[in-house]
């Protein structure tokens, strides 16, 4: 199947309060977000019409904003408007949707705090981040040659663009030996997330996860727990060291794009998607799409 470029599809994208005609949402060669990572972004899913947990990622968006110092030049009900408008305006009922703030192209240099902050929303048709057939078994891991960050070192409680780079660097090498993504370790050598989303793993009906302290506390991660937790099952988070995972026998993964997805394997340590992993799955489907409240 051909690869459709990002920059040359037909649509709309919302461009700083006004849509854009798709090809024309452009950005100059000199603008500050491109060269010092100044830029803050969210993904979302709408689900039949419905942009899951909206408000939320919107807030999280001013608050990485807040944390890269800058501010939003809009509201965060307007920017909650202007998805949904962006959906509709596409004529999208299911599909990914992805704010971003940056800084422009006014001042070129580290200092750049006469900047304009720009917002854009787009959205498109975007299926299961992982193969189906993927999905059912379980995708594999390698382990991440990068560390997350200590938060003395960076701003690691925004969605910033700047930290995604070794997320890109890991996700390209684990792809490079067979794996679907890596598992990244934090600066002290604990279990902290893939390259997009966070871990469960699952020893005698409990389910231990990182304590989000230098990586974000996932959206869908805590729509995860609100839905493990009602169905009885116990959580704790804490830090996890990599030898651990031979105690475990499942793990699965929660984002946005990844939803919920179970693991078979983290470089030498392998699991068994069970019970509790599928039906968590199964929950958050119907979760997303309304036919499923959380006790």
């Amino acid at each position: 199947m051909s690869l459709v470029p990002m920059d040359d599809r037909d649509g709309w994208i919302w461009l700083d309060g006004q849509f854009t005609p798709w090809r024309e949402a452009r950005m100059h060669v000199l603008t500050h977000g491109l060269h010092y990572g100044s830029a803050v972004f969210e993904g979302e899913r709408m689900y039949g019409g419905e942009i899951f947990k909206l408000t939320e990622h919107t807030e999280r968006l001013f608050k990485s904003a807040e944390i890269l110092d800058f501010s939003i030049p809009f509201t965060v009900a307007q920017i909650d408007e202007a998805c949904k408008a962006t959906c509709v305006r596409n004529n999208l009922t299911d599909c990914y949707v992805r704010p971003i703030a940056w800084r422009g192209s006014e001042v070129m240099g580290v200092s750049a705090q006469a900047s304009k902050i720009h917002v854009a929303i787009a959205a498109w048709d975007w299926p299961s981040y992982f193969k189906p057939e993927e999905k059912a078994k379980g995708i594999r891991l390698t382990w991440a040659r990068y560390k997350r960050p200590s938060p003395e070192t960076a701003p690691t409680a925004s969605k910033a663009a700047g930290l995604y780079m070794i997320c890109t660097l890991s996700k390209h090498a684990a792809e490079r030996e067979g794996f679907a993504d890596a598992m990244m370790l934090d600066w002290r050598g604990y279990v902290a997330e893939t390259t997009g989303a966070n871990v469960f793993f699952v020893h005698d009906g409990v389910l231990h996860t990182p304590t989000p302290d230098c990586f974000l506390d996932g959206i869908t991660r805590k729509s995860v727990m609100e839905l493990a937790r009602s169905k009885g099952f116990d959580i704790v988070e804490r830090h996890i060291k990599p030898e651990e995972l031979a105690g475990f026998t499942e793990c699965f993964i929660t984002g946005t794009a990844a939803e919920v997805t179970p693991v078979a394997q983290v470089g030498e340590y392998r699991f068994t998607p069970g019970n509790i992993s599928l039906s968590l799955m199964d929950d958050f489907a119907r979760l997303v799409r309304r036919q499923l409240q959380p006790a």
